[in-house]
């Protein structure tokens, strides 16, 4: 029974543009889907970027705020003294 109707929705000519068009149609949809998810993933990996970016800044400050630090406290005194510090 089942098999009689596939092949009697099969066989007339507007069962067949109707499944062409849906297929179509599911095509597209599946693309645009797949078009978003990329984005979004490259979304995500900018923002990673950008947060490395930052973290890297702020770690390259800081050594070189510590390459500028006083050696010990005789040093320390002395940049005080002259207005340095």
């Amino acid at each position: 029974m089942i098999g009689c109707l596939v092949a009697t929705f099969a066989g007339s000519a507007w069962a067949r543009a109707a499944l062409r068009y849906g297929v179509t149609a599911l095509a597209i949809l599946l693309f645009l889907l797949a078009l978003r998810r990329s984005g979004e993933r490259s979304g995500r990996l900018a923002e990673r970027l950008e947060t490395m970016e930052k973290a890297n800044d702020v770690q390259r400050r800081m050594l070189e705020a510590a390459a500028r630090r006083p050696r010990d406290r005789n040093e320390l005194a002395e940049r005080l003294r002259d207005g340095r510090f």
